[in-house]
């Protein structure tokens, strides 16, 4: 059985030397400090995908637009599943860094590992034998089905870049390190534009070129993290002594890791299904919809700043048993997050044509017109959307994973029922509303299951609460 206890003064201010320790300090100005460097990361990673999006939309025309877009949900499936395995494995290494256990540390490091490379392998063969059938379910239109192939099968086979990165940043993130992934994704996403204008260009590559540079930049981004692990933190250094099977430490990383990937996943299988709604407009309704989808994940990119933040704050304090802090950290969280859903609802509404148009070339009115639609209307509900990062996040950071994935539940649910009754009523607008009602009920229960669950909790309960477990 896994031991909770701390361990001494002495190790926690070894600890404390490198790694940012959010159990102490004001939980205002803590969140707000580790969430800057965690919000330019995600802002060069938005912007390089735009970026992406961009020069295929620009240079390749239309069809390959549409084709790179018709691969979103695909994309989001396992590559969303590979995230929330690799977030959900760290939040088990944030507990053991607020517990100020090393060596209990460096274990969860070293599960980490293995877990993410047999996870990695299986999930990258299955989604490569998959993509084709998966491509025609979807209703893909037959002029941009060979494009989407070439695209999406590139992406599942460096999948395992993708991987190392995330399951490289998470570690780093869950000892309060947000500064150094922020520098490795800068010089990834550099590396992503320059590599899409030499392949595109002059290797005349297509879509290929595309996918190909997202891959190649993944790869060094991931190695240069790995090796700056090893480099900066001594305490995160794993041996052969480390890598030691356990059934019980492996299902405690599986259950929170599974949790958040099959959640990840219920959600694109909805994304899926409403992409094979949406294929039936024909590809300028694809592209706008695409084009809208990259400003609202720019826009949005402060809720999923506080949702990764709150998951690591959430992870030390559950460790260093500081319900009191997750209380109140959450409630900053949330004031925070309804203050940027406002400014992100403005600019959805009064910018969205000069931002839709980023990746649009030429006059095409259908084009811009879809795009339009899809950020006025989801624009309208960014509050709930942005809540819902919060609550999910910290249920998850302690271990509560059932009500997040009944959330993703919830919310598949709603967005297939929209994606196909909506849209016999009121069109292409019906493919837009899915979002923003799947949001609602996926933020309303877990709402709830949050203020329930820490009702009932206090610092003196809660060390008994994990012993039980």
């Amino acid at each position: 059985m896994f031991n909770f206890n701390r361990i001494s003064f002495h190790l926690r201010g070894r600890l404390k030397e490198s790694g940012k320790d959010m159990t102490v300090g004001k939980p205002f100005s803590l969140i707000i400090f580790y969430s800057v460097p965690l919000l330019l990361g995600n802002i060069f990673q938005q912007m390089y995908n735009m970026v992406d999006t961009i020069i295929v939309g620009r240079l390749l025309g239309t069809d390959a637009l549409a084709a790179v877009g018709n691969t979103g949900p695909m994309n989001f499936l396992v590559l969303g599943f590979a995230y929330g395995v690799t977030s959900g494995f760290a939040v088990i290494t944030a507990q053991r860094f607020g517990a100020h256990d090393e060596k209990g540390l460096r274990w969860s490091v070293a599960m980490n590992i293995m877990l993410n490379v047999a996870i990695g392998i299986f999930i990258t063969v299955l989604s490569c034998v998959l993509t084709m059938p998966i491509l025609r379910a979807i209703n893909t239109p037959q002029e941009i089905i060979g494009q989407s192939f070439t695209y999406i099968f590139i992406i599942y086979l460096g999948l395992g870049a993708m991987i190392l990165y995330n399951a490289s940043a998470c570690i780093l993130r869950a000892v309060g390190d947000s500064r150094s992934p922020l520098l490795f994704l800068i010089f990834s996403s550099l590396l992503n534009i320059v590599l899409d204008l030499v392949l595109i260009i002059f290797g005349r590559m297509g879509v290929a070129g595309a996918a190909l540079a997202t891959v190649i930049s993944q790869l060094v981004a991931g190695i240069g993290s790995a090796v700056w692990i090893w480099v900066r933190y001594p305490f995160l250094r794993v041996t052969k002594k480390d890598f030691v099977w356990d059934a019980y430490f492996a299902i405690q990383h599986l259950r929170i890791g599974l949790n958040m990937a099959f959640q990840f996943s219920i959600t694109a299988i909805g994304v899926i299904v409403l992409q094979g709604a949406l294929n039936v407009f024909g590809a300028a309704k694809i592209a706008g919809y695409t084009a809208a989808q990259k400003v609202e994940q720019l826009i949005t990119v402060v809720a999923m700043t506080l949702g990764v933040t709150m998951a690591n704050y959430g992870g030390q304090n559950w460790g260093a048993n500081r319900i009191d802090r997750i209380k109140e950290g959450t409630n900053k969280a949330v004031i925070i997050s309804l203050i940027f859903s406002v400014i992100a609802l403005a600019m959805a509404w009064l910018l969205s044509d000069q931002m839709a148009g980023m990746f649009i070339s030429g006059s095409q009115p259908e084009v811009l017109g879809a795009a339009r639609t899809y950020l006025q209307v989801c624009g309208t509900f960014f509050p709930v959307l942005f809540l819902l990062f919060i609550y999910r996040n910290v249920l998850q950071s302690i271990g509560m994973g059932f009500w997040p994935l009944m959330g993703g539940v919830f919310e598949l649910i709603a967005r297939i029922l929209v994606a196909f009754v909506l849209p016999r009523f009121i069109g292409y607008a019906g493919i837009c509303f899915a979002g923003p009602v799947a949001w609602i009920f996926a933020t309303l229960p877990l709402g709830i299951a949050y203020y329930h669950i820490m009702r009932g909790l206090n610092n003196e309960n809660i060390l008994a609460m994990k012993m039980k477990k």
